[in-house]
């Protein structure tokens, strides 16, 4: 083996060791923050978290316990509380479409290649790092004190969080599109609208609209989960269901059927249409 066989080998060896070290310093400082992190939330909890590990179950099964004794009430309660489930999924499907709008603009201006303006392509991004970290109950909760509750607060908040979401998403698939027939408009005379809807959205259309559906499930659990804060929907009935405590379980378990079985079947759904999009954008 001559020496410069040997010399790669060494450092080749060297590098792999290097990266072990390095790997496991990273680990061993991930493990010391997650420790020290929770020691920190544990003493400032109200409660300990280990002494009251035993009593985790405790509520979920006086739920059931209470539903399964009026369960000939169950079917009363499904009807009466798939009005705010509508509500609920009709905030879901307005911020997504609302936020998916913004988001096409967003991430066509945004990405190399396809800007109309190349220089503000740092404004925009750090536009959609914004939207993407404040969370929807922080905007929906400044919003419920400016407009009341309702849905309106609801829509806003998930759109705007929406908005920053799947602007970072399409602005990935977008940078994976073929240029070559945004160029070949461009020398024909196109203009940027033109190159856009012609050249660059039937690339990208399956794969924008795999994602947005992916979003929709998401906005669905967050928009139950702001009615806990007023805004309106199936999450503000559960949060009166649950404050009122024994003797309203079994609406408590209603809707959590509700939205159990509708997260189920926007999921299925949701997962059929992405693989028939993205299969048939493959083929």
């Amino acid at each position: 083996m001559s020496t410069t066989t040997v010399d790669i080998r060494d450092a080749y060896f060297d590098l792999v060791r290097r990266r072990r070290l390095y790997g496991g310093l990273i680990l061993l400082i991930l493990v010391v923050l997650l420790v020290s992190g929770f020691g920190v939330a544990n003493d400032r909890n109200a409660g300990g978290f280990l002494p009251g590990l035993p009593q985790v179950l405790d509520f979920p099964a006086d739920v059931i316990a209470e539903a399964w004794e009026r369960r000939a009430e169950l079917p009363g309660h499904l009807v009466k509380f798939f009005p705010a489930l509508i509500e609920t999924i009709n905030i879901a499907a307005v911020s997504t479409l609302i936020g998916g709008l913004i988001a096409v603009v967003l991430s066509t201006l945004s990405t190399r290649g396809l800007a109309r303006w190349p220089r503000l392509i740092p404004v925009f991004r750090r536009t959609m790092d914004l939207m993407r970290a404040v969370p929807e109950i922080v905007i929906a909760l400044v919003l419920i004190f400016v407009l009341g509750g309702g849905p309106v607060p609801a829509a806003i908040a998930i759109a705007f969080h929406t908005s920053g979401a799947l602007g970072k998403l399409f602005s990935e698939v977008n940078e994976n599109a073929d240029l070559k027939p945004l160029e070949g408009l461009a020398s024909v005379g196109a203009n940027w609208s033109q190159r856009i809807a012609i050249g660059l959205i039937p690339q990208v259309a399956p794969n924008w609209l795999s994602y947005a559906l992916l979003r929709f499930e998401i906005n669905i659990r967050a928009s139950a989960i702001l009615g806990f804060v007023g805004a309106g929907g199936i999450g503000y009935e559960l949060k009166n269901a649950i404050s009122w405590g024994q003797g309203q379980f079994g609406q408590a378990a209603a809707i959590f059927l509700l939205l159990f079985l509708t997260i189920v079947a926007f999921d299925q759904l949701s997962s059929a249409v992405r693989h028939r999009l993205t299969h048939g954008a493959k083929a």
